[in-house]
């Protein structure tokens, strides 16, 4: 290898023990490997000023196709995206970070939680099944992180309120998140990282990795049914739900009514542009600006006392780790480590697409249960790509099986995905601590079955 290569590998190691660490903000580490790795660039990579030029891929920007005006079927035959920063993916996660954040200002999700809960009449068992399946529903649509962010929070309103343990629930919304979220290309981040990378629309992801996301989620509810269905009819025998009237109502979780209107809209409208917009041309970039300018005309009309509240709850710590991370994979991207990487993969698989499959889907599953599988998916694309023009695999096969390892293998630990830190971390922020022991008891089997049946259906579908 060239010193180059070994600098962006060094590089990358160090930011990736930096973050699975903990110690500080992931987004420290990546800021300050992508400031290394941009000297990497313009010291020892020939034409670095071009190639530095190229991965922070600014021009994108005023490129109107790149906004609007480009359909599925041209950005297909266009292939992936160069490397360097996924401004798209940034922009559309800001964008409905804002919007999130207003339907949460207007009281929705917990509105949508309590909704649920009365609908069963506040039933344990039932509310464990329903809850997984609003996870799942909900992750679809918006990042799973912001599910977890508010549903495990009404879980633990809920768990006071009628006396259980709500751990067994959040473990079972935490996998049903993903594994919604893995149905399409705006469910989970490793998702709309792939999407964008390889022009896919929100369609492309509905009939590939959707079909098999939602036989896994049945899989899973009979699963988690079976784990904690004894331990939860317990629970309620000892203490019997009292009337609905004696429990709060979901009226009575809407802070703003016309905002709350506003922002039901949004989301409706939000969804519609995602699913039609292969036919559109609008990007998913686009897209997130459409949500969030909405969203602050809404508040400014409805609840303009909201509106500092709904900006600052854009996480922008997360965007810049995008920025940081997107950077120092195009270091390696550049330097050339992820082509070798590929090239490595076809030889050990041999050129077969089954082979190849399984290889990705499993290094990806167990990869992402160790670490964060957003890193692993951003690093993965141009890995993918790679192979596929090499070894004349398919591209779109491969995509689908990474985007099910990492979203269904982020399932088995604490640490796996990004929803699983913010659900496990309300827990025990509300004096519900969730141990590794006891969390992985249950992920870990039920991730091994899941990605076992999606290596099924990847084989038998695709190769």
């Amino acid at each position: 290898m060239s010193i180059e290569q070994i600098l962006a590998i060094i590089i990358f190691a160090v930011m990736f023990i930096a973050i699975m660490s903990g110690k500080i903000h992931r987004y420290v580490p990546a800021l300050i490997g992508a400031a290394l790795t941009a000297l990497l660039i313009l010291t020892l990579v020939d034409d670095g000023a071009h190639s530095l030029w190229q991965v922070l891929r600014l021009p994108d920007f005023v490129d109107g196709s790149w906004w609007f005006g480009k359909h599925a079927a041209d950005a297909a035959a266009e292939g992936p995206e160069v490397g360097g920063v996924n401004w798209q993916t940034m922009i559309f996660i800001g964008g409905m970070m804002v919007m999130v954040e207003g339907m949460g200002a207007a009281g929705f999700f917990r509105w949508l939680c309590l909704l649920v809960a009365r609908a069963v009449n506040y039933r344990l068992v039932p509310i464990l099944i329903t809850f997984m399946l609003l996870s799942a529903f909900l992750s679809m649509f918006i990042d799973s992180i912001t599910v977890l962010l508010f549903l495990a929070t009404v879980t633990i309103e809920l768990a006071r309120l009628l006396k259980f343990d709500p751990v067994p629930v959040i473990i079972a919304e935490i996998f049903a998140a993903n594994t919604g979220g893995s149905a399409t290309m705006s469910g989970d981040p490793p998702n709309i990282i792939i999407g964008t990378h390889f022009n896919y629309t929100f369609t492309d992801f509905l009939t590939n990795t959707g079909v098999i996301a939602w036989i896994c989620m049945i899989v899973v509810l009979v699963l988690f049914y079976f784990f904690f269905r004894k331990v939860m009819r317990q629970q309620a025998s000892e203490n019997p739900p009292k009337s609905p009237d004696q429990y709060p109502q979901p009226r009575e979780a809407i802070k703003n009514r016309r905002l709350f209107m506003l922002s039901t809209g949004i989301f409706i409208l939000v969804v519609v542009l995602l699913v039609t917009h292969a036919q559109t041309g609008l990007s998913v970039g686009l897209i997130g600006c459409i949500a969030a300018a909405l969203t602050i005309g809404a508040v400014v009309l409805a609840a303009r006392d909201q509106l500092a509240h709904v900006v600052k709850g854009v996480d922008w710590r997360t965007l810049l780790f995008f920025f940081g991370l997107f950077m120092c994979v195009g270091g390696l991207e550049v330097t050339g480590v992820l082509h070798e990487l590929a090239r490595l993969i076809g030889d050990a698989s041999g050129a077969n697409l089954a082979i190849a499959l399984t290889f990705i889907l499993w290094v990806s599953a167990f990869a992402s249960a160790i670490v964060d599988n957003i890193p692993f998916a951003a690093t993965m694309c141009p890995v993918i790509a790679s192979l596929s023009g090499d070894q004349g695999l398919g591209l779109r096969p491969l995509s689908w099986s990474l985007a099910l390892g990492t979203d269904i293998g982020g399932n088995a630990t604490p640490i796996g995905a990004s929803a699983n830190v913010v659900g496990t971390a309300i827990a025990e922020k509300e004096g519900y601590r969730i141990s590794w022991g006891r969390y992985c008891k249950y992920a870990i089997p039920a991730m091994l079955l899941v990605v076992g049946i999606c290596n099924i259906y990847l084989i038998l579908r695709y190769a």
